[in-house]
């Protein structure tokens, strides 16, 4: 049993939730309002604005950027399914530039469904 926690692009939610339905994946719980960077100095919008020859933008290139809004989604499956998981992600996520989220695959020692004391595997369907 494997959680996978994915730090994604808050317009990119939908689909994500897309990609992990049509591959069969249901269960998840997202977190809003979270805030991250990476370890990049730049701002999507600042950088573009910059590519267009803005001075003001061009100025902000070098101090510190924002926090960015993301998405935490927090997945736990069966060991057999990570690939599914993290493929769908990727496929929903990646667009090549800096931003697009990062991936963590996790072990699990066991998972209990409190209504029924179920424990392992049979908690994840």
């Amino acid at each position: 049993m494997k959680t996978i926690m994915a730090m994604i692009r808050i317009d990119k939610m939908n689909d994500t939730k897309k990609a992990l339905a049509d591959a069969g994946i249901t269960s998840m719980t997202a977190t809003g309002n979270a805030s991250g960077r990476g370890k990049g100095l730049w701002d999507a919008k600042v950088l573009e604005a910059a590519r267009n020859n803005i001075p003001e933008a061009i100025e902000l290139l070098s101090k510190e950027p924002r926090l960015r809004p993301q998405r935490i989604l927090t997945i736990t499956v069966s060991s057999t399914k990570v690939k599914t998981v993290v493929d769908a992600i990727m496929a929903a996520n990646c667009t090549g530039c800096p931003g697009d989220g990062k991936i963590f695959v996790m072990p699990e020692s066991d998972a209990i469904r409190v209504r029924t004391g179920e424990r392992g595997n049979a908690v994840l369907d």
